[in-house]
């Protein structure tokens, strides 16, 4: 099924929210309906990504808010040039774990940057493009952890503990409040399953407009 332009679909929340399967279930529904799927996240999508995933997640060194922010944001520029930007002109679905909408929450929100000056920096550096559909998996903090530790690893982030978690959460509800057209609230305590159901009621009627 060829759509008349790209539609560029994101994934946000924390850990333990369950963004990883609910991508890979709408990822196969849509596969099956005979969409071009293009499946990526950040940081990472690129072979520079993947190095600046590993930098920033899984080393020990600390990082100032600020390092950090710029190593996020140098990994979306390449993805947009090389993954993101030639799916959308091919007129692929593009179903990304989180974007912009992170680094305001993480760097912008929780790390105390600013919410605007992060916003205004991400614009800058993705050239404009923004996702069409932005699906927020809400999850209380401590089921989130709790569901995170069967993990056998934690990235550094992870690490971090309920206190900044519940930061990221509020943060998420904040861009929520003010994009509630574009950025879509899941509940996440629900069975896979249901999440997945009430997803794809937010994504039928996109694909509907882009055929």
């Amino acid at each position: 099924m060829i759509l008349k332009q790209g539609l560029f679909i994101t994934f946000e929340g924390g850990d333990g929210a369950g963004k990883t399967t609910l991508i890979e279930e709408i990822a196969r529904q849509l596969s099956s309906e005979g969409f071009a799927i293009c499946k990526t996240r950040e940081p990472g999508g690129t072979q520079f990504g993947e190095q600046v995933r590993a930098l920033v997640l899984h080393q020990a060194v600390p990082l100032s808010p600020y390092a950090e922010l710029c190593l996020f944001l140098a990994s979306r520029a390449q993805h947009i040039l090389e993954v993101i930007g030639p799916a959308l002109e091919s007129s692929m679905i593009v179903l990304c774990d989180r974007f912009n909408d992170s680094s305001i929450a993480y760097q912008g929100i929780a790390r105390g940057l600013g919410k605007e000056k992060v916003s205004e920096f991400c614009n800058f550096i993705s050239e404009g493009l923004q996702p069409q559909l932005t699906l927020y998996l809400d999850v209380d903090p401590e089921l989130g952890i709790s569901r995170a530790t069967k993990k056998k690893t934690y990235d550094r982030i992870e690490s971090e503990g309920p206190l900044f978690q519940a930061k990221i959460r509020e943060a998420f509800l904040a861009i929520h409040r003010d994009n509630p057209r574009r950025f879509h609230r899941l509940d996440a305590s629900l069975p896979p399953a249901r999440v997945y159901e009430e997803a794809m009621k937010s994504i039928h009627p996109l694909l509907s407009k882009h055929v």
